[in-house]
């Protein structure tokens, strides 16, 4: 079993850059294919990118796309969140997941994935 820890959350102007990492434990990390969600106070766990297990693959959120760029390691079992022109908007708590195996494409919903980090707090400042 795959267990997750995020980390490079912080405070950012709007504008700025942040880097998530995703340090996974497991030797099981390069057949999972990976997702980042974010949850703001208040509302429901957001998809924001994910990718596949070899890392070919990726898609996005409408309101990430061509800001945020998901890309992974699978020597150091690791999957990345590069995050460029961050916008108020984009604060929030976010996770990294593993994809459920039965789904044969990369899926955007929640309950696609089983396990879950503990989160990074993202807080953006205008």
């Amino acid at each position: 079993q795959v267990q997750l820890v995020e980390s490079g959350g912080g405070l950012v102007q709007a504008g700025g850059s942040l880097r998530l990492s995703c340090a996974a434990s497991g030797r099981a990390f390069s057949s999972y294919a990976m997702g980042w969600f974010r949850q703001a106070p208040g509302t429901g766990r957001e998809f924001v990118a994910a990718i596949t297990n070899s890392g070919v693959g990726t898609i996005y959120s409408d309101s990430v796309r061509g800001r945020f760029t998901i890309s992974r390691d699978n020597a150091k079992n690791t999957v990345y969140l590069l995050m460029n022109n961050l916008k108020p908007e984009d604060t929030a708590v976010y996770y990294c997941a593993t994809q459920k195996k039965v789904f044969v494409v990369l899926t955007t919903t929640p309950d696609s994935y089983n396990t879950w980090g503990q989160g990074t707090q993202v807080t953006v400042s205008s």
